[in-house]
């Protein structure tokens, strides 16, 4: 079989037509603001917070400063409970607030945050729980929101992976506290870079919307120690245009899962991630996790089919609590987290975006089936 003739990355950004990015410009360009909330920031939170069905809203520059800020609005502090398998910013916000990290198994079908192996981790210093939705599939919200409402404690959840997931019909970003969702360009739904925070308590807004402008309160009046977290005029008036395309990329892309599934079923070896049937799929990622049973593993997998231009993506690999700045903390242990370091070593994501063509992931499929022993 031949390598294909250009790479085939693991995602492509959604990309409107130019002339529609043009006028948009041209708009704010006529209107002379371009930054600090702006009309095409105003009116970006307003539609995002109907596609996401949340009932309060804040535009980020991006999802790691509204993840700092979603901290900072809780008020947490000593050591809050989060995974180890997950993207390096969200470990990396809690030492920006100096809280000490507290790792956490995950669970074996889900992957995302165990519950049942937080309690024995909670001490005096204990004040929240940073879960991570991965690849668009929950946290077990309801079971972790019980343990956090027994012990007094906050939930914060990464939904960078999570846009558009629902819960039986219920937005994601409606469960704890507050929510993070990323609008990066590789992102189903993007702003070149950007992100924002979710949540139900309308009294959180103006908190964040402080803590993300320098606590900038009117002309004369700065109120609390902020960080600069604005999304542009420019970014929102990318968002705008791209959420006409949304359903659309969602089409496409739940026709190339479906296509994956039915070329890759009843491999031996091969297991595909399994969302919930109550549970709306983001369609973000693609995840596979090559087991024993397939012959190789997973990084023979990865190096293969480079070869064949087609380029997938060990994520997460490492570990969060395998880095330098966090494997000396007592959670960091393997021992602690057997699930965790069993399954980074299986997980690969392959090619997934819009414009992928079903061929092209036939081919993909196959590549995989021929590398089996």
């Amino acid at each position: 079989m031949k390598p294909f003739e250009k790479p085939i990355y693991v995602t492509r950004p959604l990309l409107a037509d130019l002339s529609e990015v043009n006028a948009a410009i041209q708009e704010i360009w006529e209107s002379q603001w371009l930054t600090n909330g702006g009309a095409k920031h105003q009116l970006l939170e307003e539609e995002l917070k109907k596609t996401l069905k949340v009932p309060g809203l804040s535009l980020f520059n991006n999802g790691t400063i509204a993840l700092v800020v979603a901290i900072q609005s809780m008020r947490l502090s000593g050591e809050v409970i989060t995974t180890p398998f997950t993207f390096p910013a969200t470990t990396h916000v809690l030492p920006w607030n100096n809280i000490t990290p507290v790792f956490c198994d995950v669970d074996e079908d889900t992957l995302t945050l165990d519950p049942k192996k937080m309690e024995s981790l909670m001490t005096a210093k204990t004040t929240g729980i940073l879960g991570v939705h991965v690849y668009g599939m929950p946290c077990d919200v309801f079971s972790i929101q019980e343990i956090a409402d027994r012990y007094g404690l906050r939930v914060i959840y990464d939904a960078a992976h999570a846009f558009g997931t629902e819960i039986d019909g219920r937005g994601i970003g409606t469960f704890g506290d507050v929510s993070m969702f990323s609008f990066h360009s590789t992102k189903l739904f993007h702003t070149l870079e950007g992100g924002a925070l979710t949540f139900n308590d309308p009294h959180l807004k103006p908190r964040i919307d402080l803590l993300k402008n320098f606590g900038i309160k009117n002309e004369e009046e700065v109120v609390m120690p902020g960080i600069n977290g604005k999304l542009n005029e420019v970014q929102a008036a990318i968002g705008l245009i791209n959420l006409r395309y949304l359903d659309e990329e969602r089409r496409k892309r739940q026709l190339i899962v479906e296509t994956y599934r039915q070329n890759l079923a009843g491999i031996e070896g091969i297991k595909v991630i399994e969302i919930p049937e109550n549970v709306r799929n983001s369609y973000q990622y693609f995840m596979i996790r090559v087991t024993e049973e397939f012959g190789v593993n997973r990084d023979y997998i990865h190096t293969e089919l480079k070869k064949y231009n087609v380029i997938t993506r060990k994520y997460f690999y490492p570990l969060c609590s395998d880095y330098s700045c966090y494997k000396q903390l007592p959670s960091a242990d393997p021992a602690n987290l057997p699930v965790a370091h069993k399954i980074v070593k299986q997980v690969l994501c392959l090619p997934l975006y819009g414009n992928l063509k079903l061929d092209e992931v036939e081919i993909i499929c196959s590549l995989i089936k021929n590398l089996k022993k």
